[in-house]
This record gives structure tokens, C-alpha cells and sequence, in this order.
């Protein structure tokens, strides 16, 4: 899949490529804010990491954790919230 970012201020994920392809992110730059690269590796699969979001004073944060881990366990009882692999795209777009 690639890399991931979230837009910190609605809580939408996408990827890389997603984003280029509707025009938002430019290949040397990537997207403007509110968009972030959520940390991990650039060449991530949703069939190995879960991409995880939590919103936290206001703003929304990002997170990949590997699938049937003990860190994916503790950040959902962390009350971080698992992003479905459907809804993962740029809306409204």
C-alpha cells in the first residue's frame, strides 16, 4: 500500500497514492496540512498493520500497529479506534 496520513482535523486516512491521484499531494512535497504522515514503514500493508487514529485535544493522530500484536491490543484499550480498510481514502473529493 505505501504511506499513510491522516488529516488531523477530520480524522479521514489515506494513502500516498490515494492522495496523488485525486490531486492533493504533490510528489516531492506530499499533502499541505492538515495532513500528516502517520509513522511506520513507507511501504505498509493494511494485510499486516492495522492504521489506527485517536483524537486527542482537538486534533486527530495516527498510528499503525502490526495485526495480532500485543501493541495493537494495548492501543485499543488505549481507546485509539482501528480505521476499516473501506474507509480508508480521501471524502469529499
Amino acid at each position: 500500500m505505501g504511506s499513510f496520513f491522516i488529516d488531523t482535523d477530520q480524522g479521514t486516512v489515506a494513502t500516498q497514492r490515494q492522495l496523488l491521484e485525486v490531486g492533493i499531494a504533490d510528489e516531492v512535497y506530499g499533502p499541505p496540512r492538515p495532513w500528516l504522515r502517520i509513522q511506520g514503514p513507507s511501504d505498509a500493508s493494511t494485510m499486516w498493520y492495522a492504521v489506527l487514529r485517536k483524537q486527542e485535544r482537538g486534533i486527530f493522530i495516527g498510528a499503525l500497529a502490526l495485526r495480532h500484536s500485543s501493541r495493537l491490543d494495548l492501543l485499543l484499550q488505549a481507546g485509539w479506534q482501528e480505521v476499516p480498510i473501506e474507509a480508508i481514502g480521501p471524502v469529499g473529493v
